[in-house]
């Protein structure tokens, strides 16, 4: 045991490495216990996670600056080695780098942040982690026909803003503009019917004007857009089968799939609350007539 201790303090780079994995593995003993502490205190989920990372950063930073001034002395030889294999590690991990780099990128540039709707790389959801290398994302949509949470969470490399565009439902303005067409019958009072469905979408989401005129004020204050109009629009075109009226109005992005129903329902209670001037429609085929057709039988021969 002690020609054991001895060959350690004899070579001074078998002693600094056992006192590098030391400090690191108390650091880390340090960051979970202080994470537990903080855990009993801080109930609130947003508080929590913002919480956990900046404990984590300050951890590795310390750990950085720990075996920093652990290897200060080896600093210049370590120096020489990396610049001649740069070249070779810039290779190997430039997808880390990038990632990295996409990060800080996310971070500083404010793209989007935790609890975001965006569409990254393809996938839409709602980013629920921002990492070094990934963002975590709980995916909506895809075989589930609607704006809700399918239970897949995705990872994808912070890379992907130097590739793709980023496309974020909720930082500026946290409203979108949807709309639902309706095919009424020729014949119908079209003055009626374009005046219900407007009334009906001011009585169902017209509580989201104020609040969307004052986020669509500062939009128009920060970037060089168009002062849209976002109350409740009504436009009437036609076809060989109907009038088609669509309604066009703002929603918050997580309530498309709950404000249609509300407006298809409301609407439609309307339209058969009031039979005699409008009603709904659909295609409709007309067969007109039939080419003549010979048919002639033949009785198969049993001899």
């Amino acid at each position: 045991m002690t020609r054991f201790i001895n060959y350690i303090t004899e070579d001074p780079f078998i002693a600094t490495f056992i006192i590098a994995a030391v400090g690191v593995m108390l650091l880390l003993v340090l960051m979970r216990i202080l994470k537990k502490t903080l855990g009993r205190y801080v109930k609130d989920d947003d508080n929590w996670y913002r919480t956990r990372k900046a404990v984590n950063v300050f951890g590795f930073l310390l750990i950085a600056i720990f075996l920093a001034v652990l290897y200060s002395d080896m600093l210049g030889g370590i120096t020489v080695v990396l610049g001649v294999a740069s070249a070779g590690i810039a290779f190997s991990l430039r997808e880390v780098i990038a990632s990295i780099a996409g990060w800080l990128t996310i971070l500083v540039g404010g793209m989007f942040g935790t609890g975001d709707r965006v569409r990254l790389g393809g996938v839409t959801g709602d980013v629920i982690d921002i990492g070094v290398l990934r963002t975590t994302i709980m995916e909506t949509g895809d075989w589930v026909d609607a704006d809700l949470y399918n239970g897949r969470i995705v990872k994808i490399a912070n890379s992907f803003v130097f590739t793709s565009p980023v496309y974020n439902y909720s930082t500026d303005f946290p409203f979108l503009w949807d709309e639902i067409t309706l095919p009424i019958k020729f014949g119908s009072d079209y003055t009626f019917t374009r005046e219900m469905i407007r009334s009906t979408a001011e009585r169902e989401i017209g509580m989201y004007r104020e609040e969307t005129e004052e986020y669509w004020n500062r939009m128009v204050r920060k970037f060089i857009i168009e002062d849209a109009k976002t109350d409740p629009m009504v436009t009437l075109s036609v076809n060989d089968n109907w009038v088609e009226f669509t309604l066009r109005y703002v929603v918050d992005y997580k309530s498309r799939r709950k404000t249609k129903d509300i407006l298809f329902t409301s609407i439609l209670e309307q339209i058969e609350a009031n039979p005699g001037k409008t009603s709904l429609t659909s295609a409709s085929f007309e067969l007109a007539s039939l080419p003549r057709v010979d048919v002639q039988l033949y009785q198969k021969d049993k001899n």
